[in-house]
């Protein structure tokens, strides 16, 4: 971090002379990615934030109005790469909408399936990751370790770890590994005796709560305003998930809790994850009982080239909160226009809010909690 003393600041930021501008990032681990937060400091307190984004100068958008919809598809995985295979299902809905693609029900099935794997998965990154930012080694050598039985199983379906490109219009590109089910009912019975673990040197720890307890306020009201969504909606009381108010794939069918804590501050966001991994549990088990044993699972597609003028947006509850794509088609193989709508590009927007009023010894344990991806930002 670096003290930055700007003379016009010191004289016009609501009357204080005192105030001194920091700026936190871009080149700082703690940020999670290429992000700089100037950070004005009275004191102790900290008295505005400004997040300055673009670092990364991704232009997907851009990039798949010159691709055809499949091509499209791996630069999905390339956004939030944390959660990559979550990312491919919002474009694959709205086309299968654009042109009236009916998805097979096995296909349903494992989508869901790998859709609440990755969330355990992202899940893991951002526990690991949150415990390194405040200090603590073994938290971070555990989550890699189990999250690494996740991307083994993911390998052996989709081919590739981090960007599998594996989820497709009316489906998913191929039938999953033969023991892919049993690998995963295997990887849950182990998971779920290590979560006590995880949680004695979390959420449970004293140290952490101290660290996190009335830490980073996000009133439900600011949150909504901000268009703040997913766990860092949820740990501010609002009970909002797109996989029970907006349902896609086989998630009607399922039976599971939305995680919703009242404190509004950076432990009732960790909370709401953690949860978040025991109802992941539940919905995979429900789906692979209720998995069908034979069908296909692609359909025949007809030419992916939808009528001029339609337009479409799906959303879904990726592992960050809604990550949406609203597509308008010319009547060629490519979309006219591609857009994404990112749930941590809107997190960060109610950045100021969370960071206004902390002590300055706050600030990564704010930012920590708010479990961003500066790929997905900077999309």
């Amino acid at each position: 971090m670096t003290a930055v003393l700007n003379p016009t600041a010191l004289e016009t930021v609501e009357g204080r002379t005192d105030e001194m501008l920091i700026n936190l990032g871009p080149q700082h681990p703690a940020t999670h990615g290429v992000l700089k937060v100037v950070l004005g400091v009275d004191g102790e307190r900290v008295t505005r934030a400004i997040p300055h984004i673009g670092f990364l100068h991704r232009n997907h958008e851009k990039l798949e109005e010159v691709r055809t919809y499949s091509m499209c598809i791996p630069y999905t995985d390339r956004m939030d790469y944390v959660s990559g295979m979550q990312n491919e299902l919002p474009l694959c809905l709205a086309v299968e909408d654009m042109l009236g693609i009916e998805v097979p029900e096995r296909s349903k099935y494992i989508r869901t399936i790998l859709f609440e794997l990755s969330r355990i998965a992202s899940h893991l990154v951002w526990i690991g990751t949150y415990m390194l930012d405040l200090g603590a080694i073994t938290p971070f050598l555990y989550a890699f370790r189990d999250r690494e039985l996740i991307l083994d199983i993911i390998e052996k379906t989709a081919g590739a770890r981090l960007l599998p490109n594996y989820f497709t219009f009316g489906g998913v590109r191929r039938d999953h590994h033969p023991a892919m089910l049993e690998d995963i009912l295997e990887f849950l019975k182990f998971f779920e005796t290590k979560l006590p673990e995880y949680e004695a040197l979390t959420i449970d720890a004293p140290v952490f709560q101290a660290r996190t307890v009335g830490v980073g306020v996000l009133d439900p009201q600011v949150a909504l305003n901000h268009g703040v969504t997913g766990p860092n909606l949820r740990g501010s009381g609002i009970p909002w998930d797109l996989r029970k108010d907006e349902p896609y794939d086989a998630y009607p069918f399922v039976d599971f809790e939305v995680c919703v804590e009242l404190g509004c501050d950076a432990y009732s966001r960790s909370r709401a994850r953690f949860r978040e991994f025991y109802e992941s549990i539940k919905i995979i088990r429900q789906a692979i009982a209720q998995y069908p044993k034979v069908g296909p699972t692609l359909p025949k597609l007809p030419r992916l080239k939808p009528v001029a003028g339609v337009e479409r947006y799906r959303a879904v509850e990726i592992s960050r909160g809604q990550l949406g794509v609203y597509l308008i088609s010319d009547g060629t193989e490519k979309p006219f226009r591609a857009k994404h709508r990112s749930p941590s590009f809107c997190t960060l927007q109610a950045l100021q809010d969370m960071f206004v009023g902390s002590k300055f010894s706050d600030a990564i344990a704010i930012l920590g909690s708010i479990d961003i991806v500066l790929g997905e930002v900077d999309r």
